[in-house]
């Protein structure tokens, strides 16, 4: 129960940042979103975990890209 309403209120928050959805419907993705965590195995979180920081470092590169501007490296 208590997870359900950390999840709503989590999402709800996400979906105010996002700007892409409305309150409710972030409240119910993360209603939805913390049932899935639950469900789902340790590999199958690290894999979807470095597979959205590699959705990232790619975005950001692309973006970087585009302006003509890039990052120095080290």
């Amino acid at each position: 129960m208590i997870g359900k309403i950390i999840g709503a209120f989590v999402g709800d928050r996400l979906a105010k940042r996002t700007g892409g959805l409305s309150g409710a419907q972030g409240a119910a993705l993360g209603v939805v979103g913390t049932a899935v965590l639950r469900r789902i195995s340790l590999p199958a979180m690290a894999a979807i975990a470095a597979g959205g920081y590699a959705a990232k470092k790619l975005s950001e590169k692309n973006a970087a890209g585009k302006s003509g501007t890039s990052k120095p490296t080290i």
